[in-house]
């Protein structure tokens, strides 16, 4: 098997261990459209069109949703006050965060129980190298 098939399996299993327990109904088109909104500096409806390969007009509607949810609101580029930006609001952080992220009770417990300090900074340290290589393919 392809290191990259390991990588991508250890990942999936590691996930579906240690994610929430979603309450919310959103579709993962929703969490990435949010998440495009946490990374970016400043996002607006083109860029989310742009990234998700979307018509202006469904990325538009995607965000309808997601601001009628009050998951996101909408504000002024600060550079250029033309330029209307999407932002998260605490309850849409909130949301992303138990979408794509791992439950921080579950991984404290597993951090703290179940391994030594040495396996936590092996793993930390993996970690680190992998989203500092990660910035190079994803060109910022």
């Amino acid at each position: 098997m392809k290191v990259t098939a390991q990588l991508n399996q250890l990942w999936t299993d590691i996930y579906y261990q240690l994610r929430y327990t979603h309450k919310e109904k959103l579709t993962h088109q929703s969490v990435r459209i949010m998440q495009i909104i946490e990374k970016e500096i400043e996002a607006g409806i083109k860029d989310i069109a742009e990234k998700m390969e979307l018509s202006h007009n469904t990325a538009s509607e995607h965000v309808k949703r997601l601001l009628e949810k009050e998951y996101v609101f909408k504000t002024r580029s600060m550079e250029d006050e033309r330029k209307v930006i999407l932002k998260l609001t605490d309850m849409g952080k909130e949301i992303l965060h138990r979408h794509s992220s791992l439950d921080e009770e579950k991984l404290e417990h597993l951090l703290s129980e179940k391994m030594t300090e040495a396996e936590r900074q092996s793993i930390l340290a993996a970690f680190a190298l992998l989203k500092e290589r990660a910035h190079y393919v994803y060109g910022h």
